[in-house]
């Protein structure tokens, strides 16, 4: 088979857009059980992920730079 047609499989794959994102964050905590990774592998939309993930990284960078400026500004970092 060639590697356009296994893209055109794996873009095609029933995985909702939900079910990806559950995926990824659990994936941002490492906990993943093998038969779940394994079924995840089978279902799931590359093209998902990626937007999946590139979307999970950014809150988890906002919540960090939110996190920072509320230490900062509350006073509690100022020793």
């Amino acid at each position: 088979m060639r590697a356009g047609e296994e893209l055109k499989q794996a873009v095609a794959r029933p995985a909702s857009f939900f079910q990806t994102v559950r995926a990824v964050a659990w994936s941002f905590f490492g906990v993943r059980r093998g038969a779940d990774y394994e079924k995840d592998a089978a279902q799931l939309n590359p093209v998902h992920v990626i937007v999946a993930g590139v979307i999970g990284a950014l809150l988890f960078v906002l919540a960090l730079v939110l996190l920072i400026q509320w230490v900062v500004g509350s006073g509690v970092a100022s020793a």
